[in-house]
């Protein structure tokens, strides 16, 4: 066994949950199968193999600034629930 009930009981404590009983009984029997995996992850010879922060191998998808017109502001508070001459009316806020 990887995690003991009284290991469970202090993490579960610092973590403020109230565990009781067969909770406690099924958090311990599940961190254990975790810890279990883990450590059978260690047995993995990886001698040779580079870290990755990525399964897979990305580039950045920048584009090129491009100036371009802007959208005209009629078109743009037309948009909106709700608009004076030049801008979005939202309600107000304290």
């Amino acid at each position: 066994m990887k995690i003991t009930r009284q290991e469970v009981e202090h993490v579960a404590h610092l973590a403020r949950l109230h565990l009781e009983g067969e909770e406690l009984d099924l958090m311990t029997e599940q961190l254990d199968m975790i810890l279990s995996y883990v450590a059978k992850l260690e047995e993995l010879d990886t001698e040779g193999v580079e870290p990755t922060t990525h399964a897979f191998s990305i580039t950045n998808a920048f584009r090129e600034d491009v100036v371009e017109p802007s959208l005209d502001q009629e078109k743009a508070l037309a948009n909106g629930p709700e608009h004076n001459e030049d801008s979005f009316v939202v309600p107000r806020v304290i």
